[in-house]
């Protein structure tokens, strides 16, 4: 596990989602969402997070087609996510996001979270979701390289 937090993104047009792991890089909590002004202000709001929360690592949702291809949409991500690393000097990840809004949507439902009321949170919730598959990823990974090292010996 990664010591240190790991913060992970939902970037949308007019807000950005918002998560963050524990210290010890265990649970993915929702932690705002950000209403968007201009690049140069969303950049420097997250830098602060970043200090704030003493982030070591990034992951920002990349929201593909369906079929997997890059849309108009995530190709700003993904300068917006490369201008974070560059004025970060931090780890950052593109994680696949494709479904992760639904999911948010379906854990509100669960929660019995009114949708008149969601646009506050909504962001921050998809920002778990993506923060729970890439933290799932890792440790798959991790448990992969286990049993092959297992299997060398």
């Amino acid at each position: 596990m990664v010591t240190g937090r790991v913060m992970a993104l939902d970037v949308g047009k007019v807000r950005v989602g918002v998560a963050l792991t524990d210290p010890l890089g265990y649970t993915a909590q929702p932690l705002l969402t950000l209403w968007r002004k201009s690049r140069g202000e969303d950049l420097r709001s997250l830098l602060r997070l970043i200090r704030k929360y003493e982030v070591v690592e990034i992951v920002v949702g990349n929201p593909l087609h369906m079929s997997g291809d890059v849309s108009s949409w995530a190709a700003k991500v993904q300068e917006f996510a490369e201008e974070l690393r560059q004025r970060s000097g931090l780890p950052t990840t593109l994680w696949d996001e494709r479904l992760s809004s639904v999911a948010a949507h379906e854990i509100l439902d669960e929660a019995g979270h009114q949708r008149r009321n969601r646009k506050h949170v909504i962001d921050q919730v998809a920002a778990v979701v993506i923060l729970r598959g890439w933290m799932e990823a890792k440790v798959e990974a991790t448990a992969r390289a286990a049993l092959e090292q297992e299997g060398l010996k």
